[in-house]
């Protein structure tokens, strides 16, 4: 994946620009599934807000992918591709999207970022899936704000799992978090389970999208015809949710989130410091 790219709190303003643009366009695009919505047209509610903010998508387009968001229903992991599927009371989708600002000197800096949206009436156990995941992945960006190496993120993701629900859920292995930044996927990969290698330090200027991916059955997956959707191989479901996290010269900011995650990580003893001007 390259070399880690470190940015300066201004690269970084940029950065929460492009953020904000994903988390309103993900907003809209989670307010709109509903039963009886396509996925289609998820695509387009998310397309709309990036044109309403002079943005573009770094989805459509990337390695050929046909669309601005992924949307994965179910037993889909990951890259789920818009199209004529219409969501069912009782789904459960996750929404990944992205987009991309432009600053003055003509850099591009990406957004990054996933939820789960469950459709009208949910079983129990996909609720707790999504919320398990949800947390797992404010635990990871708390573990950002005062780990020594990337590989501490992962740690403490698969500590919470673990800790709350032993081995009801499995973490996907195949599909990892990354660095972003003037590209969506860059160096450092951000495990999301605990390994030996911690992996690099943790650095001021860099950018990590943090993604668990939890699932009910195996972690083993397969990719449809389609060469893109991503289902788990024996069927059980699986969920994602996601954030991109700066850490800058005063600490660290969630930068797909419009309150720099303030609200969820204080509940978790963390104190996010704005980037400084």
């Amino acid at each position: 994946m390259g070399r880690i790219e470190y940015k300066t709190d201004q690269q970084l303003h940029w950065m929460a620009q492009a953020g904000v643009v994903t988390s309103r366009a993900l907003d809209a695009a989670v307010q709109a599934a509903k039963a009886g919505v396509s996925t289609a047209e998820l695509d387009v509610v998310f397309r709309n807000v990036l044109k309403e903010h002079n943005a573009t998508s770094n989805f459509l387009g990337y390695y050929d992918y046909p669309a601005t968001i992924c949307t994965s229903v179910n037993d889909e992991v990951v890259h789920g591709i818009p199209g004529d599927r219409v969501l069912a009371s009782g789904d459960m989708i996750s929404i990944d999207g992205g987009a991309i600002v432009v600053d003055p000197y003509g850099k591009k800096w990406n957004g990054d970022s996933a939820r789960t949206s469950l459709i009208g009436e949910v079983s129990q156990e996909r609720r707790e899936l999504s919320e398990v995941t949800r947390t797992a992945m404010w635990h990871g960006i708390a573990a950002m704000a005062t780990a020594r190496k990337v590989g501490e993120i992962g740690l403490a993701i698969e500590n919470f799992v673990r800790s709350e629900t032993g081995d009801k859920y499995g973490i996907i292995e195949d599909f990892v978090g990354h660095g972003i930044g003037t590209q969506m996927h860059m160096a450092p990969e951000v495990l999301n389970y605990a390994a030996r290698d911690l992996g690099p330090r943790l650095k001021k200027g860099m950018a990590l999208a943090i993604e668990p991916m939890l699932v009910t059955g195996g972690i083993g997956t397969r990719t449809l015809a389609d060469e893109w959707t991503i289902v788990t191989a024996d069927g059980g479901d699986a969920c994602q949710w996601e954030h991109s996290v700066a850490l800058h010269s005063e600490g660290i900011w969630v930068l797909t989130a419009e309150d720099g995650g303030a609200e969820e990580l204080s509940k978790l003893g963390v104190t996010v410091k704005p980037i400084p001007a």
